[in-house]
């Protein structure tokens, strides 16, 4: 009889201490895994790469950024650190932050063409990389926000990578213009002007073509939530957007928040994340929506 009580102590005792192993280690695995950030390649020029960063577990959605600059600058690495990053990895969304080729190298044709790249690589690898790739939402800021209502209203640059917009959950263009960028081009001031001038040419066609709000039409990802702030282009060109996308059938929410002129418009990329940006509740809120 003592053996068998001393056999339940022991016994007792050894699950005690493997749950109290568990409880202790798998916090900081799960740091490790969130922390953990992989820099790959989807294409051969130094420019189409990507940084990732994993969820919480292999099932986790994705959240896929594009970074703004004008079509002319910016990088990837604007992603490290910021909220956005540690708001999304606290939620358990594995994050991807692209990089595309810039202007004058490369055409807007060809960044949008790299966008779509970017997801292609994404989703044929969401199984090493581990992620669900039925749940990617895309999201963009500035030029990043014109590239992304782009491949989420132009179907040639997902079909010409063998994907659809069925590869999309929803679209997240902030702070955008230019989506209707001969509108843009008359609209947005003197001091964008060369910057528009050197991204879509002077050829009508070629800027309708650029143009998300006049690629509409369905079909088109299946749900935009268009964020702006208190921007005199940026607030017309985003209602257009949105009633274009709406009179065609596809749920598409605009929204505005506080902020003035150029930084305003740093304001939603640098603050979205920060639980006191107004912003981020509503982007959680659709995040979780578009995910379910």
């Amino acid at each position: 009889m003592q053996i068998a009580r001393n056999l339940i102590v022991r016994l007792v005792f050894s699950l005690a201490l493997l749950f109290a192993l568990a409880v202790a280690v798998s916090p900081a695995l799960a740091q490790d895994r969130t922390a953990a950030m992989q820099r790959v390649s989807y294409g051969e020029d130094r420019l189409q790469g990507l940084l990732y960063w994993p969820g919480a577990d292999d099932d986790a959605p994705l959240v896929v950024f594009v970074h703004g600059g004008g079509w002319s600058r910016g990088d990837m690495r604007m992603m490290e650190g910021s909220a956005k990053l540690e708001h999304w990895q606290s939620l358990g969304y594995a994050v991807a932050s692209v990089n595309y080729r810039l202007v004058p190298d490369a055409t807007v044709e060809e960044q949008a063409g790299d966008v779509a790249s970017a997801l292609a690589y994404l989703k044929r690898n969401a199984g090493r990389l581990g992620f669900d790739a039925d749940r990617v939402a895309l999201t963009g800021h500035s030029a990043g926000a014109h590239l992304v209502a782009l491949v989420g209203t132009d179907p040639q640059y997902l079909r010409a990578v063998g994907l659809s917009f069925a590869d999309l959950r929803g679209v997240l263009p902030l702070d955008g213009a230019a989506y209707d960028v001969a509108q843009q081009m008359d609209d947005g001031g003197r001091l964008m002007q060369g910057r528009y001038r050197d991204a879509f040419g002077t050829e009508p066609a070629r800027q309708r073509a650029l143009s998300p709000a006049l690629h509409a039409a369905a079909p088109n990802a299946p749900d935009f939530l268009i964020l702006h702030v208190q921007r005199r282009d940026g607030r017309t060109q985003s209602e257009a957007l949105g009633a274009a996308l709406r009179a065609a059938g596809t749920p598409a929410v605009v929204q505005e928040f506080r902020g003035r002129g150029l930084r305003g418009h740093r304001q939603i990329n640098v603050r979205l994340g920060d639980p006191d940006y107004p912003a981020t509740p509503v982007v959680d809120a659709w995040l979780a929506r578009i995910f379910r």
